[in-house]
């Protein structure tokens, strides 16, 4: 009786075919990776260009972001202004609330210019006195050339006693640094230092 031997021949082009069909599919996952990689990159590119915004009516609204520079303008403006009508514009009947917006908005510094008015005893006399202390004019000239940017802001005020109103003249330095936002307490993202009162000085009645 004679033995059947397999056939050699054909197991080899097995084995070659099983080889080439793994490489294949090692191969085509790489390229179907890259592929992806490459397509979430390039989508990410074009909405870091992009804003979007909800309507009324649940429509997605595509919204172009305007420069770097220019927002980091206009922002430290909305935050310096803020700050000094938080911080400065205050009565006897929201100073409280005020000071605490205004604390959110500045470091230590500014917390120290704070103390310093609550142990010369501003905010008492702001209470005995029932005082208004109003924002009439805020005038900020801004570095924006590398961090921290540096700020010089002249705020023109009234204190209104009653009977009589007078004008005062407050010059204020610092510098911004750029912080995570905070809904709502820092929607700008911008942190106060370095804060100083320069000068105040009364502004006198032209005759």
């Amino acid at each position: 009786m004679k033995t059947q031997f397999p056939n050699y021949r054909n197991i080899t082009d097995i084995l070659r075919l099983n080889r080439f069909i793994v490489l294949a599919v090692v191969i085509a996952c790489l390229l179907t990776s890259a592929m992806a990689i490459w397509t979430v990159l390039r989508l990410n590119r074009q909405m870091m260009g992009s804003a979007f915004a909800v309507n009324t009516d649940g429509t997605v609204i595509p919204l172009k972001l305007v420069s770097q520079k220019e927002n980091l303008a206009v922002e430290a403006l909305a935050h310096l202004e803020l700050f000094h009508r938080y911080f400065y514009g205050i009565d006897d009947s929201n100073y409280e609330k005020n000071l605490e917006k205004a604390l959110w908005l500045g470091n230590a510094s500014v917390d120290n210019v704070y103390r310093q008015k609550k142990a010369d005893g501003v905010y008492n006399r702001l209470l005995q006195y029932s005082l208004v202390q109003k924002i009439i004019s805020m005038d900020t000239e801004l570095d924006l050339s590398k961090e921290p940017y540096g700020f010089r802001t002249e705020t023109v005020f009234e204190i209104d006693r009653g009977s009589v109103t007078d004008r005062y003249q407050l010059i204020t330095t610092g510098n911004l640094i750029r912080v995570d936002r905070n809904f709502p307490n820092n929607t700008h993202g911008l942190l106060i230092t370095d804060f100083f009162e320069n000068s105040l000085r009364k502004i006198e009645d032209e005759p």
